[in-house]
């Protein structure tokens, strides 16, 4: 059913929590995972062009390592990473699952936002409206 599974990560906990079932569904003959990993920056006035988080260097080093060690594990897995303004990661993500060609889009229904606390879960409802394939949100308690 799925062939192609988008792995959305900010490199959060509920990203790594997401993870596990990415990988369930993209293990099998003629699966692939791409992680997706939206490198925000911001628009305009002084910070232009600086990342929105300050570890943005760490995030992406720790997504890599991730990637690697599906490789390891036998999965078809790559790495995408975007950039673009912030706010506008659901936005982001619909866009490269629908340039991937992705199936499904498996992503964490908390993550790092501008405002914690206020913004939680947004760039999952986002992509609940956007995104052209389903869109697997997985909340904190759930298992694999």
């Amino acid at each position: 059913m799925f062939s192609k599974i988008i792995w959305a990560t900010d490199g959060s906990e509920s990203a790594d929590h997401a993870l596990p079932f990415a990988k369930a569904l993209a293990t099998g003959e003629g699966r692939s995972l791409v992680a997706v990993h939206i490198n925000e920056h911001f628009a305009a006035g002084r910070g232009a062009g600086n990342p929105v988080l300050a570890d943005e260097g760490d995030v992406e080093t720790k997504i890599r390592d991730q990637v690697a060690q599906l490789q390891a594990d036998g999965v078809e897995v790559s790495f995408h990473l975007v950039g673009g303004p912030a706010g506008h990661t659901g936005h982001a993500l619909a866009e490269a699952a629908r340039e991937l060609g992705a199936d499904t889009i498996v992503v964490g229904t908390r993550g790092h936002a501008l405002i914690p606390g206020l913004l939680i879960g947004s760039v999952t409802q986002r992509l609940l409206h956007l995104a052209h394939c389903p869109v697997l949100a997985v909340p904190p308690g759930a298992h694999p």
